[in-house]
């Protein structure tokens, strides 16, 4: 047993764990030199510790096990070079989506701090000059209940995950103005997301700019006629013409909380005066 080195002894040096060893070995990409028949011991030359330096350090870099395996069968100068600097390229287009990921928690941050004192409080009607912005829609299906909103929020986070598009991690849904007039509050026609301006996908709608009324809602979903009762009065008594159909933006939602009387949502209409 000179100059072998046991699977504990491995473990120590490397600081990983025996099953972590144990589990390369069984998937062929790291085996011990030498297998005691009697007992089953595992144990390694000196020359494997340097392989697996290797694989520690590709595992480090971000390849993945199979990945590895493949390039350490032949691997020679050429082929470390090509499989490195195309990991840079795999890196460098992670540390965007991470720099995007950062900005969207700073935005979802800035909404929960500016809000949270909402909490236990009924809010006053506003007026508010907003900015153009982009929102990537999903039709609600019949009979709009909230069972089709969820479905159609999935499928909004979904589509979003699976063609990397640069949304906001923050929900909403449209109602139409007929449907708030008649009181059906929560028949919401699509969800949405907010979404940066991108060719990536054809279901976009371009919010403009202009001058909205806005109410935040604070409490359950279900109880949000309460708001849209203050605002569709402060419109009529302001003579303000409302304009657009209702655009809820979730402040506060299930992603952020699982007591709903904590829920806030942001209720806009576009909005002109009445002269």
């Amino acid at each position: 047993m000179e100059n072998l080195f046991s699977i504990g002894e491995v473990a120590r040096y490397q600081k990983i764990s025996k099953q972590t060893l144990i589990f390369y070995d069984k998937i062929g990409l790291f085996c011990p030199d030498y297998v005691d028949p009697n007992n089953g011991y595992r144990y390694y030359s000196a020359k494997q510790l340097d392989y697996l330096d290797t694989i520690l350090i590709m595992k480090k870099i971000g390849f993945s096990l199979s990945e590895i395996k493949e390039h350490m069968q032949h691997y020679t100068i050429d082929s470390s070079l090509a499989a490195m600097k195309n990991q840079l390229s795999v890196i460098d287009s992670r540390i965007q989506e991470l720099f995007m990921i950062r900005s969207r928690l700073v935005n979802r941050c800035q909404q929960m701090e500016e809000t949270r004192g909402l909490r236990g409080k009924e809010s006053s009607v506003f007026l508010e000059d907003i900015s153009s912005q982009y929102i990537l829609v999903q039709s609600v299906e019949e009979p709009y209940t909230l069972r089709e909103i969820s479905i159609a929020t999935k499928q909004c986070f979904s589509d979003s995950f699976q063609k990397q598009l640069p949304v906001f991690f923050q929900c909403g849904v449209v109602v139409p103005l007929e449907r708030i007039l008649e009181g059906r509050y929560t028949e919401a026609s699509h969800a949405f997301l907010p979404i940066e301006k991108t060719d990536k996908a054809e279901n976009i709608r371009k919010l403009p700019a202009g001058k909205c009324a806005g109410i935040y809602h604070v409490g359950d979903y279900l109880s949000i006629g309460r708001s849209y009762e203050k605002i569709l009065e402060y419109c009529r008594s302001h003579n303000l013409k409302i304009c657009s159909d209702s655009y809820e933006f979730c402040i506060n939602d299930y992603i952020t909380s699982y007591d709903e009387s904590e829920y806030i949502t942001k209720i806009l209409f576009y909005v002109t005066s009445d002269n």
